[in-house]
């Protein structure tokens, strides 16, 4: 499972993994968000709750105070289809039971030479099983047992049009608003005039 490029000059990606058997202390699905690395949110099934990890992040609540409900609400709806998928998998491989991982990882990247990259692949027990390729808008299959979804994603065109979109686009939007409010927490703070008044008027300042 790969990430953004070293190269790059500033990244945001995602990592979603679910499990087949949880434990304590390892729930049966996750999510963490990075920005250059940085862990900025999480998710898990325990909590049930997509959290901010700095606190700059709580920035979002002020351009849109149901960021955090809404995402919420949409990782649940995933973990419920990676799951899915994790069954469907297995079923290809026929194996029924033992620990086995699927995972999601996808983002994309600000380089240095002002270009942009970005990926979204799909893996199983930390192998690639279908990786997208955004020039051509369709799904890399290296391995066999994926050919059948291939097909089917492949055949989804709008849905791969949306996937390119994301990464080309709303990806680095939320990249380059990220960083602005990681900017703004790491300004030199300056201290607040203290007013006062007298009578010299002083001045004031899915799986198929």
């Amino acid at each position: 499972m790969g990430v953004c490029s070293g190269s790059s000059q500033h990244s945001l990606h995602y990592q979603y993994v679910v499990v087949s058997m949880p434990s304590e202390g390892l729930p049966q699905f996750f999510m963490a968000g990075y920005l250059d690395d940085q862990l900025i949110t999480s998710y898990d099934s325990q909590k049930k709750e997509k959290l901010p990890k700095v606190s700059w992040m709580k920035e979002v609540d002020k351009e849109d105070p149901d960021y955090w409900e809404d995402g919420s609400e949409i990782l649940k709806a995933t973990e419920q289809v990676l799951q899915e998928d994790l069954r469907n998998v297995q079923h290809r491989y026929k194996q029924k039971g033992g620990f086995h991982t699927w995972q999601t990882a996808y983002g994309c990247e600000l380089r240095g030479n002002n270009s942009k990259g970005g990926y979204s692949q799909y893996g199983y027990d930390g192998r690639t099983f279908l990786a997208f390729d955004k020039e051509t808008v369709s799904w890399e299959a290296p391995d066999p047992q994926a050919q059948i979804t291939k097909r089917n994603w492949d055949a989804n065109w709008q849905w791969s049009q949306r996937n390119k979109f994301y990464l080309e686009e709303e990806c680095i939007e939320w990249l380059e608003k990220y960083l602005s409010y990681r900017k703004k927490e790491m300004l030199p703070r300056t201290e607040t005039p203290v007013v006062t008044v007298s009578s010299k008027m002083e001045a004031r300042d899915e799986m198929e």
